[in-house]
């Protein structure tokens, strides 16, 4: 994701646009994203403004991704963008924390003239690199927050949707991951302020709310489940939990609440109860990425894949309206033919809604880089290529069922008030990974449809991976 903003400017300062400005570049996965937001809050609150572009910014900051290959090079090209174009800048993000070959830091080694590099979630000492080489405005006037959300701060994302971290790092060892070399153990955010900045949110107006994490399910494991407070009374530090008061808010403000990166353990039984309540969004974000017992073996996987698909049956009988989507990597080392039949076939069994595949990918740093079996790029491609085309006729197959139904879609483009159509999601769609819903013209001359809000679509067609609908 590549984002710079502007907030609003504020009428009551006079001289907000002599403020310094600071350009901003996010990039990488919705965590990151949060981090974003939080530095961009604190520099807001500061005075400071930002800028769209980097020939007008004083410094630019770049949020960078570490986690693939080719998410060091496009984080690495915008790095040396924001050089060529500004020549001030401050990098942060899990790229940040990475080492080259000599040991040494590996953006520094190939941008040597960046003013800071931090890893990610380091929100302090970005602003004192920002103190540092642009020091802060004093208008006493310029601390509120143009366009922000009260506790929550600003938001990157449109306003009608917004993601919510709930906690830092992860505790597992996955062999093919280095997110906890970059980024920590878990640290699970209290209860009660996770509550108060979803609460903010929702009065701002968000009405879909994306939970996101390392490992949402795990949410609490560090503390122990510690009992929080929240309006004066007590709630468990625990998923379940967190879920349900999520979604009592979002039902005071009639909003979604989405979770994402949800792995399958037992517990997760508890949350399928929640959907079927109408609480939370029947819509699971699994990151299952293999189903071979031997191949998660390898990968260290937290949670076993011999009984997922007794689990996923039991999720959908639990609550039948629930789409599933989730990521694989094909051509793990030491995959034989026979393991990876085995994926193709869990996929057409399991019948994921909606999934991505990775051809694996040397990171480096990752325990996988030593397991034996490390089999040609080619291959690994062949078998990503073969994954996703039985994915997509599951995919599709599963779209075409929905022709004829009637589903709440959220409008995220709506021209001329909606008379030409629009774009939105349903609950099965989140922003930017799954499908969209196209709006054709509405039927009645009187309906109209706003960015934000809810619209009930009758769906007529299925085109790819988006579903194509009539408001009604």
């Amino acid at each position: 994701m590549d984002a710079m903003n502007e907030p609003a400017p504020s009428a009551t300062v006079a001289s907000a646009a002599d403020a310094p400005r600071i350009g901003f570049v996010s990039l990488g996965c919705p965590k990151a994203l949060t981090d974003s937001e939080l530095i961009l809050t604190r520099l807001s609150a500061e005075g400071y403004r930002t800028s769209k572009t980097f020939e007008g910014a004083d410094l630019v900051i770049v949020n960078t991704c570490g986690f693939i290959d080719d998410a060091v090079r496009e984080s690495l090209d915008a790095i040396g963008e924001a050089l060529a174009e500004n020549g001030k800048v401050i990098v942060t993000g899990c790229l940040g924390a990475k080492t080259g070959a000599d040991g040494g830091n590996l953006v520094r080694q190939i941008h040597p003239s960046v003013l800071a590099v931090t890893g990610p979630h380091a929100t302090d000492e970005v602003l004192d690199a920002v103190h540092a080489h642009l020091p802060r405005p004093h208008d006493p006037f310029i601390d509120l927050v143009p366009g922000a959300f009260g506790e929550a701060g600003l938001k990157l994302t449109p306003r009608h949707y917004a993601y919510l971290k709930i906690s830092e790092g992860c505790n597992h060892r996955c062999t093919f991951c280095i997110i906890p070399s970059m980024r920590g153990d878990l640290v699970s955010r209290p209860i009660g302020d996770v509550l108060r900045e979803a609460r903010a949110l929702f009065e701002g107006g968000v009405k879909e709310l994306l939970v996101i994490s390392q490992d949402t399910s795990a949410y609490g494991v560090d503390v122990k489940y510690r009992t929080g407070f929240w309006e004066g009374r007590p709630i468990k530090t625990r998923m379940t939990e967190l879920a349900r008061a999520l979604g009592e808010l979002a039902a005071e403000h009639g909003a979604w609440v989405r979770l994402h990166y949800v792995y399958p353990y037992p517990h997760v039984d508890e949350v399928l109860e929640l959907m079927a309540e109408g609480l939370v969004l029947p819509y699971l974000d699994v990151p299952f990425q293999h189903s071979h017992p031997e191949v998660l073996r390898r990968m260290k996987r937290p949670a076993s894949g011999e009984r997922n698909l007794e689990r996923i049956e039991r999720w959908r009988a639990m609550c039948p309206e629930l789409v599933i989507r989730s990521t694989f990597i094909a051509g793990f080392p030491g995959e034989t033919e026979e393991e990876f039949e085995h994926l193709l076939d869990f996929i057409r069994a399991a019948r994921i809604d909606r999934a991505g595949c990775f051809a694996y990918s040397p990171v480096q740093g990752a325990a996988a880089n030593a397991l034996p079996g490390m089999l040609p790029a080619a291959v690994r491609e062949e078998r990503q290529s073969r994954f996703m085309a039985v994915a997509e006729a599951v995919s599709v197959e599963k779209l075409r069922g929905r022709i004829g139904q009637t589903l709440q879609v959220l409008v995220d483009s709506a021209p001329a008030q909606g008379r030409r159509g629009g774009v939105g999601r349903s609950y099965a769609d989140a922003p930017e990974i799954d499908g969209t819903v196209r709006l054709l013209p509405p039927e009645k001359i009187s309906k109209t449809l706003k960015v934000g809000e809810f619209t009930r679509a009758r769906v007529v067609d299925a085109q790819g991976h988006d579903l194509v609908a009539v408001p009604v």
